[in-house]
């Protein structure tokens, strides 16, 4: 937070002083005084000014008090001029003054005292204006390689953070393969052996008991290591497309959970690229999961749209929400379970966004993935 403030402190400050012209010590805020020659005529041309108005005045009034009357004459070339064009401006104001009004000496020497006093006052005051503009600029250069140093840090980090999940998909989706093909085809092949035994000793009535418990254990394993299989990476989401296997995998939990599953999508919904259609699996996935256990809600609703640039998803419960505390968390960054974390960042990955909404009625997440953006990080 000071790291902002300060950059916006100096966008709002050094910035606009940049814009406008330098004098000798430090930056004028005037635009038309940018060069030392404007500067001597500004101050001629002002001063001038006043001693007309003085002259005038003379004209009518015999005591017009004409050194109080070009004092703020002296004062604009002092702040805006330099020292300079100050110091034509008092010699110039007490050479007619002198002139029209030679018996005004004690006037002259007080004007001439005052002259000296508000030069110095106001070049001590631009050149701590100069100084404290060259700390801000300082400051403002540290604050911007601070910042370049960050955002290179970020960038690794996501770099890293994208590459280990595209690896931990890539590990999943091998892991599937290699139960499926070598312990599954490894059980089946003891299926047939223990069948094959089972109907030669069928007159051993204790043995054959035994071996159709254990040809059911057998089964029942194979059953369980497909369904392991297929949900680390199912085969339909590769083969089929991310319709069939989500319409499988909500079929699966519905039963495994006793939890009723609404999915709304569309048959025509299309294939997406293949990034994309993993991670709106996963976060289907990972959302069934945390209503299973943490909800407490008997029924979910999930709705998958496709747009032309696209994909919205929504999933809702009618469970007892999520507490105060943890929204507070998700909502800061804070520590979450390691399933939100995991389904925030490849959200953010794929460019999309997330939001999710609870109270005492229920929680829903709605997602929104650009297809576009899917289609780069996939190349």
């Amino acid at each position: 937070m000071m790291n902002e403030r300060v950059i916006a402190d100096s966008q709002t400050g050094n910035l606009r002083l940049a814009s406008k012209g330098r004098m000798s010590h430090g930056a004028t805020p005037l635009w038309f005084l940018q060069t030392t020659a404007a500067r001597y005529a500004a101050s001629v041309v002002t001063t001038s000014v006043f001693l007309a108005a003085v002259w005038g005045i003379g004209r009518i009034h015999s005591h017009p008090r004409p050194f109080i009357l070009i004092f703020p004459a002296l004062v604009f070339c002092a702040l805006y001029c330099g020292i300079g064009p100050s110091i034509v401006a008092t010699a110039l104001s007490i050479g007619m003054v002198r002139y029209w009004f030679p018996s005004d000496l004690i006037g002259s020497f007080a004007f001439l005292f005052a002259a000296v006093a508000t030069v110095a006052m106001a070049e001590a005051h631009r050149r701590s204006r100069a100084r404290l503009q060259n700390a801000q600029k300082e400051l403002d250069e540290r604050v911007k390689e601070r910042t370049a140093e960050l955002d290179s840090a970020n960038n690794s980090l996501r770099g890293l953070t994208a590459r280990l999940m595209q690896l931990q998909d890539d590990e999943r989706r091998r892991f599937a393969r290699e139960l499926h093909d070598s312990v599954g085809q490894t059980l089946a092949a003891l299926n047939m052996n223990l069948s094959l035994a089972r109907s030669e000793i069928d007159r051993l009535t204790k043995t054959s008991n035994t071996l159709a418990d254990s040809e059911a254990l057998v089964q029942e394993m194979s059953k369980e290591i497909r369904t392991i299989s297929h949900l680390l990476h199912p085969p339909l989401l590769d083969e089929a497309g991310l319709v069939s296997a989500l319409r499988w995998y909500v079929e699966g939990f519905a039963q495994r959970s006793n939890i009723k599953v609404d999915l709304d999508i569309d048959e025509t919904f299309g294939r997406l690229p293949r990034e994309l259609e993993t991670a709106v699996f996963r976060i289907v996935q990972e959302c069934l999961t945390n209503v299973h256990r943490h909800s407490g809600s008997v029924i979910a609703q999930i709705r998958i749209a496709r747009s032309q640039d696209a994909v919205h998803v929504a999933v809702a419960d009618s469970g007892k929400g999520i507490p105060e505390e943890k929204q507070d968390e998700l909502a800061t960054a804070g520590t979450p379970g390691v399933g939100i974390t995991g389904m925030r960042e490849r959200i953010r990955q794929l460019g999309g966004s997330l939001e999710i909404h609870s109270d005492d009625k229920g929680t829903r997440v709605a997602v929104l993935l650009p297809v576009e953006a899917a289609s780069i990080a996939a190349a």
